[in-house]
């Protein structure tokens, strides 16, 4: 049996043939439009990330523009994706790289922007720059530790720079655009984490999971935890136009920066803070049904209940972080996934 092709150029065979080449990102690429896309796409898929990004670009055509934007500009176009923080990074990194006046083309500089690792920078070097520049998000990880039968869960520093290692190794010094999208593309569409299609896949005359059959057992899992579980009940504030009562969280913690119902221990912790904003208790007040909110270290069970008030949104004084929120002309603003959902539900 002859030697197979050297790593790089089965890839790119594969990819010349079968690899993902009109994604947004991909047509007018500057350095600005890749960036972007590489933040979004930051454990979270293609599909997903796609309508976001065009109406991003819409909204935010360049640097400059997306770093004179507000906070709750740049969150209202995110609400719904996750991950909030890569927003507000991107909008700090923005305003950075629009004092600077040009965006960074090094390794080193790259990575000093908020919210960018080593792969995102290798990625934006070699999509946008044409560097040479090894990527390892989590589609290349599977890859290589497959084809290499690389033990161990990634997150363990040793297991993390052997794979970075192989990586590097394998990078070729051309095409290095078409090679980086072509090792995602192989991860998110061949090499997937339950149903690999080894039979498609151009590694597939000297993959060594794939010698030893047991492709699913790498990369190595995470040691399980538990998940802790913990509540809140969200108060649905609404005066006697039908407006909502919403909040600015803060800037750090989880949903930080977005607009969100208060919070509050048990209902009638609810009709409590009714009388201290107001002065005066609700007129009704209704427990929902109990949902819940994964985040990706902890479950949060969410209890709505709906305090109806007898006051008008227009008599109130509104301090900073906090408004009234009208559901039938939202305010674009960012929210919080869980809170956008119960608007619409209470809007329809």
């Amino acid at each position: 049996m002859p030697h197979p092709k050297p790593f790089h150029q089965r890839i790119l065979i594969w990819f010349d043939t079968h690899g993902r080449k009109d994604l947004p990102w991909q047509r007018d690429t500057t350095p600005y439009r890749v960036w972007v896309s590489e933040i979004m796409l930051q454990q979270t898929q293609v599909k997903t990330v796609i309508p976001y990004f065009e109406r991003f670009m819409a909204a935010f055509p360049d640097v400059q523009t997306l770093a004179n934007a507000a906070d709750d500009d740049v969150l209202h176009l995110w609400t719904g994706l996750g991950y909030y923080a890569r927003a507000r990074n991107l909008h700090k990194a923005a305003k950075h790289v629009a004092r600077e006046g040009k965006f960074p083309d090094t390794l080193e500089a790259l990575c000093e922007l908020p919210g960018v690792g080593r792969s995102t920078a290798g990625a934006i070097l070699s999509i946008a720059f044409g560097q040479r520049a090894s990527i390892l998000d989590g589609n290349v990880k599977r890859v290589l530790a497959r084809y290499r039968r690389v033990e161990g869960w990634p997150g363990q520093s040793a297991v993390h720079q052997r794979l970075w290692d192989i990586a590097e190794q394998y990078t070729p010094t051309s095409r290095s655009a078409d090679y980086t999208q072509a090792m995602m593309d192989l991860g998110a569409t061949l090499c997937t984490r339950a149903a690999p299609a080894c039979d498609q896949c151009p590694l597939n005359a000297d993959c060594e999971a794939l010698a030893a059959d047991d492709q699913l057992a790498y990369p190595g899992k995470k040691p399980r935890k538990a998940m802790p579980v913990k509540s809140t009940h969200f108060l649905i504030i609404r005066d006697r136009d039908g407006d909502i009562w919403l909040e600015k969280r803060p800037a750090r913690g989880i949903w930080g920066g977005l607009w969100c119902f208060p919070e509050a221990d048990s209902p009638a912790s609810g009709s409590t803070r009714c009388m201290d904003l107001w002065g005066t208790e609700p007129t009704e007040l209704e427990v929902g049904t109990l949902f819940r909110h994964t985040f990706s270290h902890y479950h949060l069970d969410i209890t709505p209940v709906v305090l109806q008030m007898d006051i008008a949104s227009h008599a109130v004084m509104e301090a900073s972080g906090q408004l009234w929120y009208n559901v039938r002309q939202p305010a674009q603003i960012g929210l919080a996934a869980p809170v956008a959902a119960l608007l619409e539900q209470l809007a329809a």
